[in-house]
């Protein structure tokens, strides 16, 4: 006998409509353009914008920067230099440790990550056009799914 979802469908129908519709959120958030507007609008790699936003949300080491970008830790030193050419980071000494420094966003650095997310987050046209009660069953359903 074939195993029964919650929902009454086979549980292969079920899996192959938890892949469409993961396919199709993946479709949404990740091909959209917005990476590109980001980048442009910033002059810089998306690699680089990911990083000033990271490093504006607070100050962090080079060690924590590479963890939160999941790139080694040499890499993380180009990086940061970059920004710092930039004048959108700043490198200053850690306050418990003498061998490491902090590096943190300046005003020019905070200014470009608001103007990031801002591009980032502003949703495509197709999000924007649903319907508030939509929208709510929409972020319901997110959650949920979030939260398995």
């Amino acid at each position: 006998m074939t195993p029964v979802h919650d929902s009454g469908l086979p549980a292969e129908d079920t899996a192959a409509a938890a892949r469409q519709a993961w396919a199709l959120m993946s479709d949404l958030v990740l091909d959209h353009e917005r990476r590109r507007e980001a980048s442009d609008a910033l002059g810089m790699s998306f690699a680089r914008v990911r990083a000033v936003r990271r490093i504006a949300q607070r100050p962090m080491s080079m060690r924590e920067i590479a963890a939160v970008l999941d790139i080694d830790p040499a890499n993380a030193t180009p990086v940061v230099d970059d920004l710092e050419s930039l004048g959108l980071v700043r490198r200053r000494p850690h306050p418990t440790d003498r061998r490491a420094k902090l590096v943190e966003a300046t005003r020019k650095g905070k200014q470009a990550a608001r103007k990031a997310d801002e591009i980032l987050f502003t949703p495509p046209p197709g999000l924007a056009a649903l319907d508030p009660g939509q929208l709510e069953t929409l972020m319901q359903l997110l959650r949920r799914a979030a939260g398995s």
